[in-house]
Parts: C-alpha cells; structure tokens; sequence
C-alpha cells in the first residue's frame, strides 16, 4: 500500500509551488508565478489569483496518489487581515511604500534592534509599519474585531477554518517579537496587535482536517490533515537539518531566490548577541520552528540579478551557460571590471550604496560572469556579518549557478561550502514537519574553488565600495 504524501504549499515573493513529497523525495511539482494587484489604492498580494490556482494544482497532485497532510510555507513581511470569517484585507505587498509621516511616527514605536533583532527596514519590511499603517488607513475593517494571521497560516486557516500565528514567520523582522526572550515586543502590546493575532501554534501542528468546501474543491480525502507551516527561510533551514552529513551546529544555509538569505545555525547553548550584528546592514535575528534564535542577512541577490541581466539575455543560473562564464572569470578578474552595489536600495550589507558598472564588458557571457561574481561577493559580505564558520550549504535555483557558487568558495577558503545534486528542496524540510525523521533523498556535492585566488579582486573592490559611499 503506497504511503501518504505531502503536499507542501509554498507562496513565494516571486513564484508559487505546490509540491507532493513521497517518501523524502520530489515527486511532482506545479508552479505560477505571482503578481501584484490593486486594493483601495495599495498594492497587495494576489490571494485571490492564487487561491484559484492552487485549488486547482493540489487536485492535479491529489489524482496521482493518496494524500496525507498538506504543509503551507509562505515568504515573510506579510499578513492577512481576516474578519468575520472572511478576508478583510490582502496582505501589501512589502514593496509599497509607506507615506512618509506615519513611516516616521512608526519607528519612533519600535522597540530596539537589542531587543528585537530586527532592523528598521524600507517600505512595509517591517510588518508592524504595515499593520500600522492599516490601523490609520483601513479603521473599518482592521478594528478590534479583526484577526492578524501571519501568511503561512492564512492558508492553513483557509484550508483547515483553523486560525494561528507561527513563531518562525512573527521572528522574520516583523518588529512583533522578541526573539532572545521569546515573548511578544513591547510595540506589540502597546498598540493591541497581541490580542488580534491567532493563537500561537507550532509550525508542526496539526490545526485541523481539511475544510468540507476544499475537499471538494480538489478531490482531498476529507481526513487530510492541514499544519499550521513555517516561514520559507526556516523551511530550507529544517531540510539541511534532516542532511546526516552536515554538522548542523557549525552549519549555514544560504537560500538564493529573490531573495538570498543567510541563515547561520547557533550552536546548543550559544547566546546571541544582537548588539555583534550591524542593524543598519540588513542584519536580523531570524527565529527558527523551535524559537530558537537564528543570526541572519539577507540581499535581495534575485531580484538584483534579474536586473542586471535584463540586458544581456544569459541567466546565471543556467547549467549550459556555466562553461562560457567561467572561462568569462579570468579575464573579468584580470582586468578587474565590477559591478558596485547596491541595485536594490534600502536593503543588503550596502544599502545606502550607489550601484556602479567599472568598465562594463560587452558579451553577454561576460556580463552575466561579473553579475555571478557581484552575487559571490556581497554573499561573501553577508557570511562575513554573521560570523559564519564550518559548513555553508547554498540552496535554491542560485545553487545551479557554478560561477557565482565557484566564485564563492574562492572567497571563503574557511568554509566547506556544498550545494545539491540537484536541488535542495525546501518543500522537504516543510514535509519533515510531518515526519522529523524521514529520510532525505537530498545529496551533497563539495564547490571546488576558482583556478584562481580572487582575494586581492576582493580587497579592490571593497575599496570602491567605501570610497564610493563616502562621496554620497
């Protein structure tokens, strides 16, 4: 008798996966990409489109084999307002700006970075500025009445009619939490959000049967179970968790897709020091599924990389582009061209930095190298921030990039650096949440380094970083 799958539901920045796990391992996946749309003026998430389509994708899955629990994971800064069983008000998307006087009288609430882990951020970032917000904008429908689920467990909530909040994604800087002390922020319950938010569940609880309406709506047995889920990041963080081969306690993972998130694993018993982490350098402290927490930073590596290879036409990520720019590496570092950050402003180890080209190169190929190269060196910049030592695992579609993971281990000869034979899934780490000791398919193989040393193209193009930021 086959063995009942996972569905892993993941709502990403940028793409959504519905994903069936089989015995730790892919068995099939449907994706669509997301999109903005327009509520009362605000730019918020696309529940409604997606809701559709994920209705339709689970029952693609569901028709292949037996079902058992379905997972939801879902990107942070974001939250759903529900009210009356209904939503209320779809979650801004976390690009849309704040006017600037609430954003002002906002972070004078805030509680410290000490406390908090989380820097102040631009646009909606932070997801108190975004409830914050609501409360002047929306009165009528984000009033005592209303409920604050964070987006992972609106989904569960959707699918299950069971409302919860979840420790990994209020940790995602919200400004809601207090990670060191694992209790609500000061901000939060002064301003009355506590009260309003669901219950605290953990990320592996089972909140319910699916709902009679979603059972028919994809041909899910009525006993499928729904958990609550986790936060995207924490879910990468829990499938190298389930890898025998890394010692987890000196490990780092590093999650590239829009965003690429650093996420070093403390050892037992460490103590976090929030005070060692530069808040205005997009550091934070994450807070993973057990509340433990998690020193983190983050660019946004995708989204910059989108841009700068708009032009050119050659994804970095592409398998069968890698020979071209890595033969493209030697002659870019040779001649020392660059690309200086920051293409996202606002957020990153540079965020205040103007984004420059140092004798751009014309083909493609070498256009793409030195973006795979940019990436390489402000990941190197984040590992650097969080003090990250022994293992880093790299997941996500970057992981197939060979020029920037390559450039990468040459930048970091202290780190044993590994990426996956394939692609490290974090809809198997979502799916450990059902079973913490199934066994992962997932393999490793070592990055060897660059031919050559790119220690002193380091040092050079640092240089022109700070030079270039004291001229701003």
């Amino acid at each position: 008798m086959q063995e009942p799958g996972v569905i892993v539901i993941d709502i990403g920045k940028t793409l959504s996966k519905v994903t069936l796990c089989l015995g730790g391992a892919v068995a099939a996946r449907r994706e669509r990409v997301n999109r903005v749309v327009e509520q009362d003026g605000v730019g918020v998430l696309d529940v409604d489109g997606i809701e559709e389509w994920l209705a339709a994708a689970i029952g693609d899955l569901a028709r292949r084999g037996p079902v058992g629990s379905i997972v939801p994971v879902a990107h942070g800064a974001a939250a759903a307002i529900i009210r009356d069983g209904k939503l209320a008000f779809a979650p801004p998307d976390y690009e849309q700006e704040i006017p600037g006087p609430i954003r002002a009288e906002y972070d004078c609430e805030r509680d410290p970075f000490a406390l908090i882990g989380s820097p102040a951020l631009p646009a909606g970032l932070n997801l108190g500025a975004q409830l914050f917000w609501l409360e002047r904008s929306q009165p009528a429908r984000f009033d005592a009445k209303s409920r604050i689920l964070t987006w992972p467990q609106y989904w569960s909530w959707l699918l299950s009619g069971v409302a919860a909040c979840e420790v990994s994604s209020l940790g995602c800087h919200t400004d809601l939490w207090r990670p060191l002390e694992g209790k609500f922020s000061a901000l939060a319950n002064r301003r009355g959000w506590v009260e309003r938010l669901a219950p605290l569940r953990p990320a592996g609880d089972v909140l319910g049967p699916i709902t009679r309406k979603w059972a028919r709506r994809t041909g899910l047995d009525p006993s499928t179970g729904v958990l609550c889920g986790v936060h995207d990041s924490n879910a990468a963080l829990l499938t190298v968790r389930g890898i025998e081969a890394i010692a987890i306690d000196d490990a780092t993972v590093l999650s590239t897709g829009t965003w690429f998130v650093a996420l070093r694993a403390s050892a037992e018993g460490e103590r976090i020091d929030p005070s060692l982490l530069p808040e205005n350098r997009d550091c934070l402290v994450n807070v993973d599924v057990q509340g433990r927490p998690v020193p983190s930073a983050r660019f946004m590596g995708g989204r910059e990389i989108q841009l700068l290879c708009a032009e050119g036409g050659v994804r970095i990520e592409d398998p069968a582009s890698q020979p071209a720019l890595l033969a493209a590496l030697t002659t870019i570092v040779t001649e020392r061209r660059m690309i200086l950050p920051t293409m996202a402003p606002g957020v990153g180890p540079f965020p205040d930095a103007r984004p420059a080209w140092i004798d751009a190169p014309e083909s493609p190929a070498a256009r793409a190298a030195c973006v795979a190269l940019y990436a390489a060196l402000v990941s190197d910049a984040m590992l650097e921030l969080i003090q990250a030592r022994g293992s880093l695992v790299i997941e996500g579609r970057f992981a197939r990039a060979e020029a920037f993971t390559r450039a990468l281990a040459s930048l970091r000869p202290d780190l044993r650096i590994l990426v996956v034979e394939g692609e490290l899934d974090l809809a198997l780490g979502a799916a450990r949440l059902v079973d913490p000791a199934m066994a992962s398919s997932v393999r490793l193989v070592e990055v060897a380094p660059l031919d050559r040393a790119l220690v002193d193209y380091r040092v050079e193009w640092r240089a022109r970083v700070d030079t270039r930021a004291r001229q701003n």
